[in-house]
Protein backbone atom coordinates (compact mmCIF):
# COMPACT_ATOMS: atom_id res chain seq x y z
CA UNK A 1 0.00 0.00 0.00
CA UNK A 2 1.17 3.38 -0.54
CA UNK A 3 1.41 5.95 2.06
CA UNK A 4 1.19 8.67 0.46
CA UNK A 5 -1.53 12.01 0.46
CA UNK A 6 -2.41 13.26 -3.21
CA UNK A 7 -3.24 16.99 -2.85
CA UNK A 8 -4.72 17.36 -6.03
CA UNK A 9 -6.74 14.82 -7.98
CA UNK A 10 -9.06 16.39 -10.28
CA UNK A 11 -13.00 16.25 -9.59
CA UNK A 12 -16.29 15.77 -11.52
CA UNK A 13 -18.01 18.90 -12.81
CA UNK A 14 -19.90 19.75 -8.84
CA UNK A 15 -22.93 21.41 -11.43
CA UNK A 16 -23.71 18.06 -13.18
CA UNK A 17 -22.71 16.24 -9.87
CA UNK A 18 -25.82 18.17 -8.09
CA UNK A 19 -27.99 17.87 -11.10
CA UNK A 20 -27.30 13.94 -10.90
CA UNK A 21 -27.85 13.72 -6.99
CA UNK A 22 -31.39 14.75 -7.75
CA UNK A 23 -32.48 12.02 -9.79
CA UNK A 24 -31.53 10.00 -6.30
CA UNK A 25 -29.48 6.28 -6.20
CA UNK A 26 -32.04 4.28 -7.49
CA UNK A 27 -32.61 6.11 -10.63
CA UNK A 28 -28.52 6.28 -11.69
CA UNK A 29 -28.06 3.04 -10.36
CA UNK A 30 -30.26 1.62 -13.13
CA UNK A 31 -29.08 4.27 -15.71
CA UNK A 32 -25.80 3.09 -15.11
CA UNK A 33 -26.43 -0.19 -15.86
CA UNK A 34 -26.91 -1.28 -12.99
CA UNK A 35 -22.92 -0.60 -12.03
CA UNK A 36 -21.99 1.30 -9.51
CA UNK A 37 -23.80 0.60 -6.20
CA UNK A 38 -21.67 0.12 -3.17
CA UNK A 39 -23.80 -2.39 -1.84
CA UNK A 40 -26.58 -2.64 1.13
CA UNK A 41 -24.23 -2.56 3.94
CA UNK A 42 -23.66 1.13 3.71
CA UNK A 43 -26.65 3.02 5.48
CA UNK A 44 -27.86 6.04 6.26
CA UNK A 45 -27.46 7.13 9.84
CA UNK A 46 -30.02 9.88 9.29
CA UNK A 47 -32.79 8.62 6.92
CA UNK A 48 -34.04 11.84 4.90
CA UNK A 49 -31.19 13.03 3.49
CA UNK A 50 -29.97 12.95 -0.11
CA UNK A 51 -26.62 14.70 -1.63
CA UNK A 52 -24.23 14.51 -4.10
CA UNK A 53 -20.71 15.39 -4.20
CA UNK A 54 -17.01 14.62 -5.42
CA UNK A 55 -15.21 11.86 -3.40
CA UNK A 56 -11.93 12.42 -1.20
CA UNK A 57 -10.76 8.86 -0.52
CA UNK A 58 -8.86 7.89 2.73
CA UNK A 59 -7.40 4.04 3.66
CA UNK A 60 -7.03 3.35 6.98
CA UNK A 61 -5.68 0.83 9.41
CA UNK A 62 -8.19 -1.24 11.09
CA UNK A 63 -8.95 0.74 14.24
CA UNK A 64 -7.07 3.63 13.22
CA UNK A 65 -8.09 7.64 12.34
CA UNK A 66 -4.61 8.67 11.42
CA UNK A 67 -5.60 9.16 7.82
CA UNK A 68 -9.17 10.89 8.25
CA UNK A 69 -6.95 13.54 10.44
CA UNK A 70 -5.27 14.07 6.59
CA UNK A 71 -7.81 13.70 4.58
CA UNK A 72 -9.68 16.40 6.00
CA UNK A 73 -7.13 19.06 4.88
CA UNK A 74 -7.70 17.69 1.50
CA UNK A 75 -11.49 18.64 1.30
CA UNK A 76 -13.32 21.27 -0.16
CA UNK A 77 -16.50 22.23 -0.70
CA UNK A 78 -18.66 20.08 -2.09
CA UNK A 79 -16.68 16.83 -1.53
CA UNK A 80 -17.96 13.85 0.23
CA UNK A 81 -15.41 11.58 2.43
CA UNK A 82 -15.02 8.12 1.54
CA UNK A 83 -13.19 6.28 4.12
CA UNK A 84 -12.62 2.61 4.01
CA UNK A 85 -9.89 -0.14 5.89
CA UNK A 86 -7.35 -2.32 5.06
CA UNK A 87 -9.24 -5.17 6.92
CA UNK A 88 -12.72 -5.06 7.96
CA UNK A 89 -13.23 -3.18 10.83
CA UNK A 90 -16.57 -1.80 12.23
CA UNK A 91 -15.08 0.82 14.82
CA UNK A 92 -15.91 4.21 15.37
CA UNK A 93 -13.35 5.84 13.57
CA UNK A 94 -15.66 9.15 12.86
CA UNK A 95 -17.65 11.24 15.11
CA UNK A 96 -19.26 14.52 15.77
CA UNK A 97 -15.67 16.25 16.08
CA UNK A 98 -14.36 15.22 12.67
CA UNK A 99 -17.98 16.36 11.07
CA UNK A 100 -17.94 19.66 12.81
CA UNK A 101 -14.43 20.05 10.85
CA UNK A 102 -15.54 18.99 7.72
CA UNK A 103 -18.99 20.91 7.52
CA UNK A 104 -16.65 23.58 8.12
CA UNK A 105 -14.69 23.07 4.82
CA UNK A 106 -18.03 22.99 3.14
CA UNK A 107 -17.94 18.75 2.40
CA UNK A 108 -21.16 17.14 2.37
CA UNK A 109 -21.11 14.08 4.13
CA UNK A 110 -19.04 10.98 4.71
CA UNK A 111 -19.31 7.40 3.57
CA UNK A 112 -17.68 4.79 5.44
CA UNK A 113 -17.19 0.63 5.41
CA UNK A 114 -16.07 1.10 9.32
CA UNK A 115 -18.43 2.30 12.32
CA UNK A 116 -19.53 5.83 13.15
CA UNK A 117 -20.18 7.30 16.80
CA UNK A 118 -21.66 10.30 18.03
CA UNK A 119 -24.79 9.44 16.27
CA UNK A 120 -27.62 11.50 17.55
CA UNK A 121 -24.75 14.51 18.02
CA UNK A 122 -24.61 14.02 13.88
CA UNK A 123 -28.22 14.05 13.41
CA UNK A 124 -28.37 17.40 15.43
CA UNK A 125 -25.92 18.90 13.16
CA UNK A 126 -27.30 17.57 10.29
CA UNK A 127 -24.29 15.67 8.92
CA UNK A 128 -25.30 12.99 6.84
CA UNK A 129 -23.37 10.03 7.06
CA UNK A 130 -23.81 6.60 5.90
CA UNK A 131 -21.40 3.97 6.92
CA UNK A 132 -21.36 -0.03 8.02
CA UNK A 133 -21.94 0.27 11.85
CA UNK A 134 -22.91 2.49 14.91
CA UNK A 135 -20.14 1.94 17.49
CA UNK A 136 -18.53 3.25 20.23
CA UNK A 137 -16.23 2.23 19.85
CA UNK A 138 -12.82 4.29 20.20
CA UNK A 139 -9.46 4.01 17.61
CA UNK A 140 -5.80 5.11 17.40
CA UNK A 141 -3.86 7.41 15.49
CA UNK A 142 -0.83 5.57 14.94
CA UNK A 143 -0.52 3.98 11.51
CA UNK A 144 -0.12 5.62 7.78
CA UNK A 145 -2.12 4.96 4.67
CA UNK A 146 -3.20 6.84 1.99
CA UNK A 147 -5.19 9.54 0.90
CA UNK A 148 -7.14 10.42 -1.95
CA UNK A 149 -6.12 7.02 -3.74
CA UNK A 150 -8.51 4.51 -5.28
CA UNK A 151 -10.53 2.42 -3.01
CA UNK A 152 -12.68 -0.18 -2.97
CA UNK A 153 -16.02 0.13 -1.25
CA UNK A 154 -18.83 -2.76 -1.86
CA UNK A 155 -16.44 -4.30 -4.49
CA UNK A 156 -16.99 -1.36 -6.32
CA UNK A 157 -14.11 0.98 -6.98
CA UNK A 158 -14.16 4.58 -5.43
CA UNK A 159 -11.55 7.26 -7.14
CA UNK A 160 -10.99 10.41 -6.09
CA UNK A 161 -12.91 12.98 -7.78
CA UNK A 162 -15.62 10.48 -8.82
CA UNK A 163 -19.29 11.29 -8.04
CA UNK A 164 -20.78 10.05 -4.81
CA UNK A 165 -24.86 10.21 -4.34
CA UNK A 166 -26.47 8.64 -1.51
CA UNK A 167 -29.72 8.78 0.30
CA UNK A 168 -31.79 6.74 1.77
CA UNK A 169 -31.61 3.53 -0.82
CA UNK A 170 -27.80 3.71 -0.45
CA UNK A 171 -24.31 4.81 -2.10
CA UNK A 172 -23.89 5.23 -6.15
CA UNK A 173 -20.49 5.75 -7.28
CA UNK A 174 -20.13 7.46 -10.92
CA UNK A 175 -16.77 7.57 -12.42
CA UNK A 176 -15.24 10.70 -13.51
CA UNK A 177 -15.43 10.19 -16.69
CA UNK A 178 -18.97 8.86 -16.83
CA UNK A 179 -20.92 11.81 -15.04
CA UNK A 180 -22.34 13.83 -18.14
CA UNK A 181 -23.60 10.11 -19.92
CA UNK A 182 -24.70 9.57 -16.19
CA UNK A 183 -26.81 12.33 -16.06
CA UNK A 184 -28.24 12.18 -19.88
CA UNK A 185 -29.20 8.55 -18.95
CA UNK A 186 -30.61 9.45 -15.67
CA UNK A 187 -32.58 11.78 -17.51
CA UNK A 188 -34.01 9.64 -19.90
CA UNK A 189 -35.00 7.08 -17.44
CA UNK A 190 -36.84 9.63 -15.09
CA UNK A 191 -38.63 10.87 -17.83
CA UNK A 192 -39.81 6.66 -18.93
CA UNK A 193 -40.95 6.06 -15.18
CA UNK A 194 -42.99 8.97 -15.56
CA UNK A 195 -44.78 7.93 -18.09
CA UNK A 196 -44.57 4.62 -16.75
CA UNK A 197 -46.13 6.20 -13.37
CA UNK A 198 -48.63 8.29 -15.28
CA UNK A 199 -50.01 4.95 -17.17
CA UNK A 200 -50.36 3.13 -13.63
CA UNK A 201 -52.71 5.66 -12.81
CA UNK A 202 -54.80 5.52 -15.39
CA UNK A 203 -54.87 1.97 -14.83
CA UNK A 204 -52.42 0.47 -16.75
CA UNK A 205 -51.23 -2.88 -15.18
CA UNK A 206 -46.92 -4.17 -15.27
CA UNK A 207 -48.19 -7.17 -17.19
CA UNK A 208 -49.08 -4.93 -20.28
CA UNK A 209 -46.86 -2.23 -20.52
CA UNK A 210 -43.62 -4.31 -19.92
CA UNK A 211 -44.78 -6.97 -22.08
CA UNK A 212 -44.86 -9.35 -19.25
CA UNK A 213 -48.27 -11.73 -20.51
CA UNK A 214 -45.86 -13.24 -23.27
CA UNK A 215 -43.14 -13.90 -20.49
CA UNK A 216 -45.07 -15.91 -18.27
CA UNK A 217 -46.78 -17.70 -21.45
CA UNK A 218 -42.79 -18.50 -22.67
CA UNK A 219 -42.16 -20.04 -19.06
CA UNK A 220 -44.98 -21.94 -18.93
CA UNK A 221 -47.23 -20.36 -16.92
CA UNK A 222 -50.76 -21.09 -17.08
CA UNK A 223 -53.91 -18.94 -15.90
CA UNK A 224 -56.78 -21.47 -13.92
CA UNK A 225 -59.83 -20.85 -11.83
CA UNK A 226 -59.71 -21.42 -8.19
CA UNK A 227 -62.72 -24.75 -9.28
CA UNK A 228 -60.19 -26.20 -11.52
CA UNK A 229 -56.77 -25.40 -9.52
CA UNK A 230 -58.68 -27.48 -7.13
CA UNK A 231 -59.39 -30.17 -9.14
CA UNK A 232 -55.97 -30.47 -10.60
CA UNK A 233 -54.76 -31.04 -7.02
CA UNK A 234 -57.30 -33.37 -6.30
CA UNK A 235 -56.54 -35.39 -9.27
CA UNK A 236 -52.88 -35.09 -8.64
CA UNK A 237 -53.19 -36.78 -4.96
CA UNK A 238 -55.38 -39.35 -6.08
CA UNK A 239 -53.18 -40.47 -9.01
CA UNK A 240 -49.62 -40.39 -6.69
CA UNK A 241 -50.58 -40.17 -3.07
CA UNK A 242 -49.99 -37.41 -0.66
CA UNK A 243 -48.05 -34.56 -2.89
Amino acid sequence: MDKVIVTDPPRAPLESVDALAGYGVATVHEALGRTGYLGPGIRPTSPGAQIGGTAVTALCWPGDNLMIHAAVEQCRPGDILVVTTTSSCTDGLFGELFATALMERGVRGLVTTTGVRDVADLRRIGFPVWSAAVSAQGSVKATAGSVNTPVVVGGRIVRPGDAVVADDDGVVCVPRARVGSALEASRARAAKEEATRAAFRSGELGLDRYGLRETLDRLGVRYMTAQEYAAQRAGETGAGGTP
